[in-house]
């Protein structure tokens, strides 16, 4: 409901966790079991960087985080960066769908900027210090590290579109949203953010202004 709507700073979160659809250990097969120590590892990677920052995160902390050996390690991933890509994918997926599942379509258009926006802020707040490693670390690893925040910005651009062409958006006379105007409005609020993260900033403050660009470009004509 509309009236139900909080801004970022009233949503309380805790950062995010790597899912666990796998079936129990008792019925899980031997690519089940890979998998579940995979995100375990993942899971403990987040925790070593949130203790000590990526760059100085080695093999030890992550097992020790994750409650394994490092030879269980090594059966899932060759490398710490691996292991840091695959994290980076998992929790980009993960905040996507949260984003999405925040928006209601029946809603006015203005609030479902809103809802997205206020979402998408306080899963960034919520883990600043993870949020940092992939800001500024993902594109040292070079294409690959670029090539999947290209597709996380690139997923977020469909979002927009997607969005834009709902009935509540149609009715108001938003959109339809081009996919290179999606790009540019997308591109803008992944640079502000970004620029914030990097001086070390709470990224919630940005709401308004992140909201106002949004309605602006999305206004419907007279």
């Amino acid at each position: 409901m509309v009236g139900s709507l909080r801004p970022a700073s009233a949503i309380t979160r805790t950062p995010l966790a790597i899912p666990d659809p796998l079936p129990a250990p008792e019925s899980a097969s031997a690519d089940d079991a890979i998998e579940r120590h995979r995100q375990r590892m993942m899971g403990g990677l987040a925790g070593a960087i949130r203790e000590k920052g990526l760059a100085q995160t080695q093999v030890t902390d992550i097992v020790r985080h994750a409650g394994a050996s490092r030879r269980t390690f090594y059966r899932c991933f060759p490398d710490k960066d691996s292991c840091f890509i695959a994290l980076a994918e998992t929790l980009f997926r993960v905040a996507r769908s949260e984003v999405e599942a925040a928006v209601d379509p029946t809603a006015p258009w203005e609030v479902q900027i809103d809802q997205a926006v206020d979402v998408f802020l306080a899963i960034l707040a919520a883990d600043p210090v993870l949020v940092s490693a992939f800001k500024t670390e993902l594109p040292m690893l070079g294409a690959q590290g670029l090539r999947i925040q290209q597709e996380s910005l690139d997923r977020y651009v469909d979002m927009l579109v997607r969005v834009t062409r709902e009935p509540v958006m149609v009715e108001a006379g938003v959109g339809p949203v081009s996919r290179e105007m999606a790009m540019m409005l997308m591109g803008g609020f992944d640079a502000l953010v970004g620029q914030a993260v990097a001086r070390g900033e709470d990224v919630v403050p940005l709401g308004p202004a992140i909201k106002n660009l949004f309605r602006r470009a999305l206004l419907p004509s007279a």
